[in-house]
């Protein structure tokens, strides 16, 4: 898989190069700034894109915004954007723009290695791979949701899909039959009034938009 990695903090870039080089990954190009993101995505094309939130100059919201701009210009350009912390609204804008090959993670992520391998495979394929803090923010920062009327059991059902996980991985996560998962999310999309979809991606996209516009307290 060749992937571009976009951090400013150069201990942590190269802990990324040979955490994904180790792991079989060709690390194509490598960028400490924000202007430097969206030439070397447009030049390399990569399978994936690791990118920081917060980049130079101003470290503000440069990765993110040029990994807007990339997926314009690369349409489908799978993105897995780190933060240092929960920012509900970068996480928010980032799906708005579609939620197909879209990943975000917190940087506490990239040390649990076998997690944050299989979210950037997951990304690269096409999927979804949302840090669990992320989705704990998405379903309780509303205000006159559906969400509200979900059982403990079908909210935790819901927090696994919007992370990306299909029915095996809920069901060995929760310790529960794949049966039991699959009930349980056929009650979900049934309170949160979406339309019924295959057990595949097209579900979480479904989930995530729900929760990527649901008002906000």
């Amino acid at each position: 898989m060749r992937v571009v990695i976009a951090e400013d903090n150069a201990l942590l870039r190269e802990g990324l190069v040979l955490l994904l080089t180790s792991a079989g990954h060709d690390v194509v190009a490598v960028a400490g700034s924000g202007p430097e993101v969206v030439p070397a995505l447009v030049e390399h094309r990569p399978d994936v894109a690791v990118l920081d939130v917060r980049m130079p100059p101003a470290f503000r919201d440069e990765g993110l915004r040029a990994a807007l701009e990339a997926r314009e210009r690369l349409p489908g350009l799978p993105v897995l954007v780190l933060s240092q912390y929960v920012e509900e609204t970068y996480a928010g804008e980032l799906l708005a723009g579609g939620t197909s090959g879209i990943g975000y993670l917190l940087k506490d992520r990239v040390g649990r290695v076998d997690e944050f391998l299989d979210a950037l495979e997951r990304v690269a394929a096409g999927g979804t791979a949302l840090d669990p803090e992320v989705v704990a923010e998405l379903l309780t920062r509303r205000k006159d949701s559906p969400i509200d009327s979900l059982t403990p059991r079908e909210r935790e059902v819901l927090g696994l899909m919007a992370e990306g996980h299909d029915n095996t991985t809920i069901a060995r996560t929760l310790v529960v039959t794949e049966r039991a998962v699959h009930k349980h999310i056929g009650n979900v999309f049934l309170k949160l009034r979406l339309p019924p979809s295959d057990s595949g991606h097209r579900r979480v996209l479904a989930v995530l938009a729900h929760l990527a516009h649901a008002p906000r307290v």
